[in-house]
């Protein structure tokens, strides 16, 4: 045989290998594009569906909470900035966080009044923030906000709420328009006025609820990049999960309202 041939064969061969090689590279790169999206979405999905069962749980702890004191939320007073004292619906559970305003990170575990109702752990009356870990306040979705209202350097954002305020959930305490606007806790504290839908109003959810609060934009994209979401629970005590918020001050929608009377 052609010596010449028979390495013109083996060249033809190499380059034949090369080219499929880099086709089969080519295919798995667009198999992974393809896949990636469908991958971080059912990534979302889960943690959605993890901070539901949170919600859950705390729903047990309320159900409870309500029985002792009835017609009544958990709440709490709180040390105001300007001197004097205010109900901080922040307070209602969770532990220490690092916010230096409100007691929120004076004021741990040990005195957030529906703790008890979802474990019996004696928690340190000393707590300092970061010392305590209580995962059924924590929503897997929480990313935080980028913006607090607070425009003080190192407070006017945070990486994760249940950090920053010890709970990744809020109560219903105010509505869109400002803490000045009470709703299911009556301005000093008692007992919620009398909700005429309780199917429709919600009672905590995720942070997220009060994104749009005053006209503004937290920027809080917990469960969509493009768009602001909530999980709930209502005050018959079912949840739900990646709830619309829509741009606005706007109280009440057609999936859910902060006010007794819708």
């Amino acid at each position: 045989m052609n010596p010449r041939r028979r390495t013109n064969h083996a060249a033809n061969t190499i380059a034949f290998t090369l080219i499929e090689l880099l086709v089969v590279i080519a295919i798995i790169g667009l198999l992974i594009g393809l896949l990636l999206p469908a991958l971080g979405q059912a990534r979302l999905t889960a943690r959605a569906t993890a901070c539901g069962g949170r919600l859950q749980q705390i729903a047990v702890g309320l159900t409870a909470y309500l029985n002792d004191f009835p017609d009544r939320l958990p709440q709490m007073l709180g040390p105001l900035p300007g001197g004097g004292q205010a109900v901080i619906g922040s307070l209602f559970a969770g532990k220490c966080g690092t916010l230096p305003f409100y007691g929120i990170n004076t004021l741990g575990a040990a005195k957030r009044p529906l703790n008890k109702y979802l474990s019996d752990a004696a928690y340190p009356d000393d707590e300092t923030p970061g010392s305590l870990e209580l995962p059924w306040f924590k929503s897997p979705s929480d990313k935080g906000t980028n913006d607090t209202g607070i425009p003080v350097p190192g407070l006017d954002r945070a990486d994760s709420m249940y950090d920053f305020i010890g709970c990744s959930y809020i109560l219903n305490d105010h509505t869109l328009d400002g803490e000045n606007f009470p709703t299911l806790v009556p301005a000093g504290g008692g007992r919620m006025p009398q909700v005429v839908n309780p199917v429709k109003t919600w009672v905590i959810a995720t942070h997220t609820i009060y994104n749009y609060q005053q006209g503004g934009d937290r920027q809080m994209r917990w469960f969509h990049k493009d768009r602001v979401e909530a999980s709930m629970l209502f005050l018959d005590m079912h949840v739900r999960v990646r709830v619309h918020v829509p741009i606005g001050v706007l109280n009440t929608t057609d999936d859910y309202s902060f006010l007794a009377v819708p």
